[in-house]
């Protein structure tokens, strides 16, 4: 049965609570974060070919569309693991800035897995998804749960929290770029909790009760580092505060900021006040939480998780 075209929505996210444990043996970085779902988001659409082709097509030049893209990597990685023999056109409009802290490559695959089970009419796990996810990236697998989220280990054990009451958000992107790499490799390692104490310290360290999202303070190791590296990311933080932002915090490991308002009338004071900073970009956008997450990633009425032989994970 030949499935119609779609386009689904690939939401960011920002990190509202981030602390980098110490360095694991295998080079990865262990880490707390407490991650939130924002309406910020790309758009991949979706459509089916008469061979076993995958093309990746984008509005944005910057953006690779070979198999560097985490959504090429996403496709070939499930068709590997279930074996297809299926292609796909996928066609990208890029908004969430690339470097961004916004997770927007994570969840560009994550979307992309979703949306190509659906395309392909395969019966698939969200255990199996998540699975898959991880080895594409670390962020990849929040992106199933969405919300409001504590991921721990590498990020990619993920645990759902309640959601928070809506905020409204302003997130500046300004001329100053961080790689991911980059951010890491600037932290301190002699700061940094070794690993064979990470057991010591996960048993003292009192976390906030896993149903009060509310206890998690505004937190990001990697500022003094970012803003150390680039400056011009600590103007922006400073700017939003300034701008009548009641919080601000970096986005992940950069280089954007977030601003949290207390109302509309506020944030729209700061898009007024910020518009005149030259080659930052500036998007308005809410937390999103998770009803709302999975609402938009629907066909119809039918939640996208359920919509294509979605097996139960006990096998019932």
């Amino acid at each position: 049965m030949k499935t119609s075209d779609f386009t689904l929505p690939s939401f960011a996210k920002i990190n509202r609570h981030l602390r980098v444990l110490g360095k694991r043996p295998d080079d990865y970085h262990e880490v707390s974060t407490v991650l939130q779902t924002i309406s910020l988001h790309d758009e991949l659409t979706f459509s089916g070919r008469s061979d076993d082709q995958l093309l990746l097509t984008c509005n944005d030049e910057t953006i690779p569309t070979d198999d560097s893209n985490l959504i090429i990597r996403a496709a070939r990685a499930l068709k590997n693991s279930f074996q297809l023999k299926l292609g796909a056109n996928l066609n990208l409009i890029k908004r969430i800035p690339a470097q961004g802290g916004l997770g927007g490559a994570s969840s560009n695959a994550a979307v992309a897995l979703l949306g190509l089970g659906r395309l392909w009419q395969i019966e698939v796990a969200i255990s199996d998804l998540v699975r898959i996810g991880s080895d594409i990236g670390a962020d990849v697998p929040f992106f199933f749960v969405g919300g409001c989220a504590l991921a721990r280990g590498i990020g990619t054990d993920v645990t759902a929290l309640p959601d928070m009451s809506p905020e409204h958000l302003v997130i500046v992107f300004p001329n100053a770029s961080v790689s991911t790499a980059a951010a890491y490799r600037a932290m301190d390692a002699a700061s940094l909790t070794t690993f064979d104490s990470v057991s010591i310290l996960a048993s003292s360290f009192a976390e906030p009760n896993l149903n009060d999202s509310d206890q998690w303070t505004l937190q990001n190791d990697f500022e003094p580092v970012i803003f150390e590296i680039e400056p011009e990311i600590k103007r922006a933080k400073n700017a939003l505060l300034e701008s009548g932002a009641r919080n601000a915090l970096l986005a992940g490991s950069g280089s954007s900021v977030f601003g949290i308002f207390n109302s509309e009338e506020a944030r729209q004071h700061a898009l007024e006040t910020l518009r005149g900073e030259v080659g930052w970009h500036i998007f308005s956008c809410d937390t999103l939480g998770r009803n709302d997450y999975f609402r938009a990633l629907q066909f119809g009425s039918t939640p996208l998780v359920r919509s294509f032989n979605m097996r139960s994970d006990t096998g019932a």
